[in-house]
């Protein structure tokens, strides 16, 4: 039986992380400092094979025993988080990711490194394949996430070429589904409470900004995939479908059944104002694309944002 960490396992997407690996017969432990995470997230795993951990990652990590896999999930995600905690979102792109990487490298384990389309800044190229080297401004409100992914990008790498540690990059594109909070911050998450709740949906700009939504489900799956694979170099997973963010708010209003309005607020500084993944290489090497469509997933979602709301 495989025994597997998983930082940042409490998370939206740590968290539905660790039930799949239980479901693969593995014994995981989930670690996380619940700075964005929640217990509520793991609250349902019922698993002598599962242990929670509370720790910061950006401290030194001691985990008792074999360690077959480490999977590094661990940092703020939301823009609204990762301008809340800069300093932390820095930190455990640098410090998180070398302790996770040092600790992977004395078990002997696989490392894998959840890092995003950030990397990419605001692109030059659409759509975005690994080859592109991205467009970000350094020292903008953004770059804390952006450069700690960059970096984090850099060194395991580096750890990959030095020490021949076999390591995996995801570079995930926006997802969503249930287990999202509340006041996430970022577009799905904000429509669904507005447009529930009777406020205006509010956008950012004129709303023409593309994104590309996968449902979190396909995305775990990709990342499994992708762990179990021979792909050392970076993988885009996300769904090539792309939208802009008005369209996503009508979407939301439509399914909501909602009489809210839509209103315009100031644009985001750096807001990147395309986002698609290029998956050929996902597709290729790994046989996997995104299967739950944009109607489905939003059900689920939405049915997850009425039970929060309610309680």
């Amino acid at each position: 039986m495989p025994r597997t960490l998983v930082t940042g396992g409490a998370g939206f997407l740590g968290s539905h992380l660790c039930e799949y690996l239980l479901r693969k017969d593995h014994e995981v432990v989930c670690m996380d400092n619940l700075i964005t995470g929640s217990k509520d997230n793991i609250a349902d795993i019922k698993s002598d094979k599962f242990q929670f951990v509370e720790h910061n990652v950006s401290e030194f990590i001691n985990v008792k025993g074999a360690l077959d896999y480490v999977l590094h999930f661990a940092s703020p995600a939301s823009p609204m988080d990762y301008l809340d905690f800069p300093i932390q979102t820095l930190k455990v792109g640098a410090l998180g990711t070398h302790n996770a990487l040092g600790l992977a490298k004395t078990k002997g384990a696989v490392f894998f490194l959840a890092s995003s389309a950030e990397v990419y800044g605001d692109p030059l190229i659409h759509p975005q394949p690994e080859k592109y080297w991205g467009n970000v401004n350094p020292i903008g409100p953004r770059g804390v996430y952006d450069e700690a992914k960059r970096f984090a990008e850099a060194i395991t790498m580096a750890y990959h070429r030095t020490h021949r540690l076999d390591t995996k990059i995801s570079r995930i594109f926006n997802t969503y589904g249930p287990r999202m909070r509340i006041n996430d911050g970022r577009a799905i998450p904000n429509f669904l409470r507005q447009a529930l709740t009777g406020k205006d949906v509010t956008i950012y700009g004129e709303g023409s900004q593309t994104r590309s939504f996968c449902y979190i489900s396909d995305l775990i799956e990709g990342i499994y995939r992708l762990l179990v694979s021979d792909q050392n170099a970076p993988v885009n997973l996300g769904s090539p479908d792309e939208m802009t963010v008005k369209e996503m708010a009508d979407k939301i209003l439509q399914a909501t059944n909602s009489a809210s309005r839509i209103a315009h607020t100031a644009a985001v500084e750096d807001d990147p104002k395309i986002r698609q993944p290029d998956i050929t290489r996902a597709k290729k090497y790994l046989n996997w694309e995104p299967v739950v469509g944009l109607d489905k997933g939003l059900r689920a979602t939405l049915k997850y944002f009425k039970e929060q709301l309610r309680t």
